[in-house]
């Protein structure tokens, strides 16, 4: 089986898995419009009256404006790690659509970049749908806020290629609740997103820096108050780094899964 590199002929599985999403554009436009006004409800009518106002960058916020854009950066998670786990397992083992492609002068490492982008892409969708439903609460600092569409592509690629390294290891479909179980939702517990990291041990806050997802809601919090500053610079590079790392380790992955 032919394994000749990434040239721009990814983007040709990138068109694929578009052409599929606007098909059934009107339920996956559905999640990232109601999610948030679910969350806002909930955290901001129930649980923001009991915790009022969180102390970030040394003023106060409302509760509901603190998690907000947390909720965001959650949402650039869930969206392109589950495009490259439980849809891109489809795709291969159930509907053989690799299979398929490798038939064409697309290569492997082709394929698989085409996937991890479209999961980077199909986040940084969801993250503007998202925007314009928060935006209408006034919780979000414009234009700071906008930064987030890009920010969206950087963190879906972490999120999409250590996904996609998932996909390479799981035997199952229904082995992903491993995965999910283990890193998406301690992630989605003890990243920052519902409570200062300040609160947890010292011992819990180092390894909440492990996670990608800490260092997402960091810049997302950051931007979506309208507060700038230097450290987000180290936050990006995490991200850059986590994608640089898990995106060779998922090309080769699959590429042992697959060829025999």
């Amino acid at each position: 089986m032919r394994s000749a590199g990434i040239s721009t002929r990814f983007l040709r599985v990138w068109q694929r898995n578009m052409t599929v999403y606007k098909k059934v554009w009107k339920i996956n436009f559905l999640p990232p419009i109601l999610e948030p006004l679910f969350y806002l409800f909930a955290f901001g009518a129930g649980l923001g009256a009991l915790v009022g106002s969180i102390v970030y960058e040394g003023n106060a916020v409302s509760y509901i404006g603190y998690i907000a854009p947390a909720l965001i950066a959650v949402n650039m998670m869930y969206n392109s790690f589950f495009e490259n786990t439980y849809a891109s397992f489809v795709r291969m083992y159930y509907q053989k659509t690799f299979d398929a492609m490798l038939a064409t002068p697309l290569s492997l490492e082709e394929i698989i970049t085409g996937e991890i982008v479209w999961g980077a892409t199909k986040s940084s969708i969801a993250t503007a749908i998202m925007l314009i439903v928060i935006s209408f609460f006034g919780i979000i600092h414009l234009p700071h806020a906008l930064l987030l569409l890009p920010l969206a592509f950087v963190g879906g690629m972490a999120f999409s290629s250590v996904g996609m390294f998932f996909t390479a290891i799981m035997p199952s479909i229904d082995s992903f609740n491993l995965p999910i179980f283990l890193f998406i939702t301690p992630m989605f517990l003890f990243s920052g997103t519902f409570f200062p990291l300040e609160n947890l041990p010292l011992w819990a806050q180092k390894a909440a820096f492990v996670f990608p997802l800490t260092h997402l809601v960091k810049m997302c919090r950051a931007l979506g108050l309208g507060h700038m500053n230097a450290p987000l610079l180290y936050n990006l590079l995490y991200l850059v780094l986590f994608s640089g790392v898990f995106f060779p380790i998922a090309l080769y992955g699959m590429k042992k899964r697959l060829i025999k």
